[in-house]
């Protein structure tokens, strides 16, 4: 077996259920906030361009994807991230794949060096992925505290020149899980000017980028930041997209990567033995969500009201500030989190996840520690419910 298989961490919610085992949980329907997986209803028109197409099933389809799907993702990403025109090409720059998650994974495997020292930078807390990459990829991944003094951004400035030396991929998450922090361009900005410096490649994930609250100020991408820079080659840049989140369909298992053409034609390579290729009904539904955009701003309408209307019940008497961005309030405990997580379960029935448990321990700092992460995933009434109930038992501790 892969010796590196030993090196990884139980997953979340296999340590959640750990904790939470040979307790009773209070008499009260179940609500859970944990996972992160959308419950707004999946677009019609989604269901029916699968149905319309299920005729391509006798078909292989190809791991680059159909035309008409890099077309869609590449009128897109120009619209929505304001790129200049014909700089994204269909053909060069576009890789469909099956969600973000695998593709985060895969991209480590196929572009880190096995060498000494290897290492991959990532923000921390952060998604459980990237630390799997980096071990299965042979390299260390380095974990930097995303705190709020810093409004939960990595201090890119106080990393050591030695550590970017031997950093071959950098992860950044914008907008964040859990904290929903927002990266600016300047930011974004100072990545590239580092991975210029310095030699290495920059994974963006922003498959929260569509779920915001302020409708004239949308997140800004990767992208974006290095076009304004003259960076139209997307040299060292690639980022990661999602249907999951945007369009409410974590069971399409679609998204794409874009950026740097050599990068990408080597990832390309890698794909095709890798056995990844996107089912063509699938693929045809891709098209028709990434050219709709009204599911999208009715999706936000729907999350506004869910957090104005938690914001208002738990305010009051939690520690926990409105996001920028996704779906999630990342709450400070009045106690450790994982006591707090395993009253709430005993004393309301409601599911939350340790923020502990989405870090990593660095010189004796974890940066999740005493707090919560809630996903305001579910219907607005659960959600109002699970508040109701988190700010009771909040009073009675």
């Amino acid at each position: 077996m892969n010796p590196d298989l030993a090196r990884l961490q139980p997953y979340p919610f296999e340590r959640i259920r750990t904790l939470l085992a040979g307790l009773t949980p209070a008499a009260l329907p179940s609500v859970s906030l944990a996972i992160g997986e959308p419950k707004h209803p999946t677009p019609d028109f989604i269901h029916q361009a699968i149905s319309a197409n299920l005729g391509g099933l006798s078909s292989y389809p190809l791991t680059k994807g159909i035309t008409a799907l890099r077309e869609a993702i590449t009128t897109w990403l120009t619209w929505r991230f304001q790129l200049p025109e014909g700089t994204v090409d269909a053909e060069q720059h576009v890789i469909p794949v099956n969600g973000t998650r695998e593709a985060l994974f895969a991209f480590a495997q196929a572009v880190v060096e096995r060498k000494p020292g290897a290492a991959m930078l990532m923000p921390n807390p952060f998604y459980q992925i990237y630390e799997g990459a980096a071990l299965l990829a042979g390299a260390e991944p380095v974990f930097l505290p995303c705190v709020e003094e810093n409004g939960f951004i990595p201090d890119f400035s106080a990393v050591p020149a030695e550590t970017w030396q031997r950093c071959q991929l950098l992860y950044i998450c914008s907008p964040g899980n859990p904290t929903g922090a927002v990266m600016t361009l300047a930011m974004m900005q100072e990545v590239l000017a580092l991975a210029e410096q310095y030699d290495f490649i920059v994974a963006s994930d922003e498959c929260y980028s569509e779920l915001y609250f302020d409708e004239s100020q949308p997140p800004p991408g990767l992208l974006q930041a290095a076009a304004l820079m003259g960076n139209t080659a997307w040299k060292r840049c690639v980022v990661f997209h999602s249907l999951s989140k945007r369009s409410n369909a974590p069971g399409l298992r679609s998204g794409f990567v874009a950026g740097d053409a050599e990068i990408l034609k080597k990832f390309l390579l890698y794909r095709t033995y890798h056995g990844c290729a996107m089912p063509p009904p699938f693929q045809a539904a891709s098209v028709a969500a990434w050219n709709d955009e009204a599911h999208v701003q009715a999706n936000r309408v729907l999350y506004r009201q869910k957090f104005t209307a938690v914001m208002d019940i738990l305010a009051p008497v939690m520690d926990v500030k409105m996001p920028q961005a996704g779906f999630y309030l990342w709450a400070k405990t009045p106690i450790d989190d994982e006591t707090f997580t395993r009253e709430l379960f005993a004393r309301a029935h409601v599911h939350v996840v340790p923020g502990s448990y989405l870090s990593r321990e660095v010189l004796g700092q974890n940066p999740g520690r005493n707090r919560v992460r809630l996903a305001l995933v579910a219907s607005p009434q659960e959600c109002i419910e699970a508040a109701g109930r988190i700010r009771h038992v909040l009073e009675t501790l």
